[in-house]
């Protein structure tokens, strides 16, 4: 399915993604169309989280806030979605209850529960289920009229694996240690059932306009280097394996793959190899030890600042960009400047306007 879209005229990010040099450090922001914005809210009126999502006039209105409110100062716009979408489509019931989070009413409780055997054995048709998704992804990137690319993305099945036997957001993960410790192979199989629908779903993402992905690992840093062996990094890897291959199948190029296994710093050398483009990291590695630790391997990077910087002054904003541009080497090549995890909602968009004008202003010169 060939689509009509304009050219690109900010191809920043993508030059960056392949390695090559350029002229100054492109920045996007995770979680950067969001309650943070009063024309968010606007938008959203008094419709459901996922009602937003599953309306592709309103998922690409919020798509494109930030674009427009901080335009010049943003690289690429992230398609307004949630990674929740999947379990949804492999038949889970996933609801965003307010002030609290996703909810799952009914969660995988055992390989013996029932629900996991339909969950395993469910023939997800992904282009159906998640259609609104690729009609979203399509009408933004009209949209955008090639201002900015667009970026697609998944959970990564560990994280969206947690989510599935927890019920929802959780500080102990008492559930997903059980999973892992008393039923591995159930654990795996489930793992690689979710790995074969990313692949599927990005693919799709792709066709239908996302010019990169992103797979967010955010619960990476809950395992130990050991489990995260196990229960995490093949996944990964057979997401970065598999893509560009089923791309390749549906006579699409490659794109740009970006992995944020969020507070796994211990197991940055590894995931440098898992065949990703760019590795984003999160504010609790020095930028410095991160590159020396790449060494003089292929690999972008993305992050890192504290997103809690932007509730500070000025001058400790400015501060802050100063450090991550020095340590990753000035900006003009293998840096994709972003916060350390995603935008969180009291911060006032001027202050993240400032912090975008700092990583322009010190990656220019």
């Amino acid at each position: 399915m060939a689509h009509n879209f304009e050219p690109l005229v900010n191809d920043l990010i993508l030059r960056t993604a392949r390695g090559e040099d350029v002229e100054r450090a492109p920045i996007w922001i995770m979680r950067q169309a969001g309650r943070y914005l009063p024309e968010y809210h606007e938008a959203k009126g008094n419709r459901d989280f996922f009602e937003c999502c599953r309306s592709p006039e309103i998922a690409s209105t919020l798509t494109l806030q930030p674009i427009e409110r901080f335009a010049g100062l943003l690289d690429a716009s992230i398609i307004f979605s949630d990674i929740l979408v999947i379990p949804q489509a492999m038949g889970m019931i996933v609801e965003m209850v307010d002030k609290k989070g996703p909810h799952f009413p009914d969660p995988l409780k055992s390989p013996d529960d029932g629900q996991y055997a339909k969950v395993l054995n469910k023939n997800v048709d992904v282009a159906d289920e998640l259609d609104y998704v690729y009609k979203a992804i399509t009408l933004t990137r009209k949209k955008l009229k090639g201002r900015v690319p667009l970026i697609g993305f998944c959970g990564a099945p560990w994280t969206l694996f947690c989510y599935m036997v927890e019920g929802g957001g959780t500080k102990f993960f008492i559930e997903s240690k059980k999973w892992i410790y008393r039923y591995p192979d159930e654990t795996k199989a489930l793992l690689q059932k979710i790995s074969e629908v990313c692949v599927e779903y990005l693919a799709l993402q792709v066709q239908a306009g996302a010019q990169l992905i992103q797979v967010f690992d955010s619960w990476a840093g809950e395992l130990s280097p050991a489990t995260f062996k196990k229960f995490s990094e093949p996944y990964l890897a057979y997401i970065s394996t598999n893509l560009p291959k089923k791309l390749k199948e549906m006579g699409l190029e490659p794109v740009p793959m970006i992995v944020f296994p969020k507070g796994a710093n211990y197991a940055l050398d590894s995931v440098c190899n898992l065949g990703y483009d760019v590795v984003g990291l999160d504010w609790q590695i020095d930028p410095a030890v991160a590159v020396k630790i790449r060494g003089d391997r292929r690999v972008v990077f993305q992050g890192n600042a504290d997103p809690g910087v932007l509730y500070g002054t000025r001058a400790s904003i400015s501060e802050t960009v100063g450090e991550m541009v020095k340590g990753f080497g000035g900006g003009k090549k293998g840096w994709i400047a972003n916060l350390g995890h995603g935008i969180t909602p009291l911060v006032k968009p001027d202050d993240l306007k400032f912090y975008l004008q700092e990583v322009q202003r010190l990656t220019s010169s």
